[in-house]
């Protein structure tokens, strides 16, 4: 592993700690979004600099998240408008976090975790990108991200079977997702030990 990005996963280690003591779920979702993201990164074939990059940035998609105030962060049901755009927040947050380390590579890594809550259709935020204008590590992350919300529990949810969150990703939400990384991710989740609970009969 390169020194850069060496010192980038030690300071990755402090703030990941920092967002832990706010909320367990959201340091584990993060960690676990990081391993799923590096799975797909493998299938596309990134190189091993380029997949550092994505588990970092992968890790931290949510570091934003340690400015939301509790009532929004830690509310046990859905959110009004204005909570809403609070939580929005957190990826310009994330992004202004990673942006104050002085590291090589920083740029990259921040500019991604700024836009995993692009969609593909233009549709997402904070700056309504769309298309091949999102960085391609954000578009790996925004699967990795939403497959792993979709299938964890939550106060306000319960967790969906994988069938349930392929059938979001490639219908109900289709618009959101590169589809080219989207067949990647379907054919590389059916043998990923992040795959969810299939439906019971």
């Amino acid at each position: 592993m390169k020194k850069s990005v060496l010192y980038l996963s030690e300071q990755l280690k402090a703030l990941s700690a920092a967002v832990k003591e706010r909320d367990e779920y959201t340091a584990s979702h993060c960690e676990r979004t990081a391993a799923l993201a590096v799975e797909v990164g493998e299938a596309c074939k990134l190189d091993h600099l380029e997949l550092d990059l994505l588990r970092i940035a992968a890790s931290a998609h949510d570091i934003g998240k340690v400015g939301i105030p509790d009532r929004v962060l830690l509310k046990l049901d859905g959110f009004n408008a204005e909570e809403w755009a609070i939580m929005q927040s957190h990826a310009e947050r994330s992004y202004r976090i990673l942006s104050s380390i002085h590291a090589e590579h920083i740029d990259t890594i921040a500019t991604a975790v700024r836009h995993h809550h692009e969609a593909f259709d233009g549709g997402g935020y904070p700056d309504g990108l769309a298309g091949e204008d999102i960085p391609y590590f954000s578009r790996i992350i925004a699967l990795a991200d939403s497959y792993d919300a979709m299938a964890t529990t939550r106060p306000y949810h319960r967790p969906k079977s994988h069938q349930n969150i392929m059938r979001v990703l490639h219908e109900e939400n289709a618009g959101k997702y590169d589809p080219y990384l989207r067949q990647k991710f379907s054919a590389l989740i059916e043998n990923s030990s992040f795959k969810a609970a299939s439906e019971l009969n």
